[in-house]
């Protein structure tokens, strides 16, 4: 019988920045999110959460503070080789007890997986029932206006 590893998640240090931009912008040139550059990666990254296993980042995840009572969930990414196994999900768990922690009451992301949220308690919203200050990113995507993501949002 395999034994599976304890799931780390820790968070993201100076030294991951590179790895994250790596790992969001392999997932960028097939257009499965929006890429992200290095700078604003060092500017955020006491956002991040890092997924590691045996020394490798396996997976990221990062919230962002919108609001008072408002966080965005942003930049999940999993390495092809471990998705479906649980990694997604220990990141995104990890989001969630931050924004508790924070005394945040609701959290969205913008995703095109949102299959993968519902199973965590998210559901789906309009997205222009989410405040206009969300909007900055996807005016700076070259999908803008004619997106294809869905918003979702957990009330904690």
């Amino acid at each position: 019988m395999k034994v599976r590893k304890a799931l780390k998640v820790r968070r993201a240090k100076i030294a991951d920045v590179k790895s994250i931009h790596k790992l969001i912008n392999g997932f960028a040139k097939n257009e499965e999110m929006l890429p992200r550059a290095l700078n604003d990666l060092y500017e955020n990254v006491r956002d991040f959460f890092i997924y590691e296993e045996s020394g490798e980042l396996r997976g990221i995840c990062a919230l962002r503070v919108v609001w008072e009572d408002l966080a965005e969930v942003r930049s999940l990414a999993v390495r092809r080789e471990d998705q479906g196994r649980g990694v997604g999900t220990a990141l995104l768990k990890r989001c969630l007890r931050d924004a508790r922690e924070l005394g945040i009451k609701r959290v969205f992301a913008l995703t095109y997986l949102p299959e993968f949220f519902e199973k965590m308690g998210f559901k789906e919203i309009d997205k222009v029932k989410l405040p206009h200050k969300i909007w900055g990113d996807c005016l700076k995507c070259p999908k803008f206006p004619e997106c294809n993501e869905h918003a979702v949002i957990i009330i904690l």
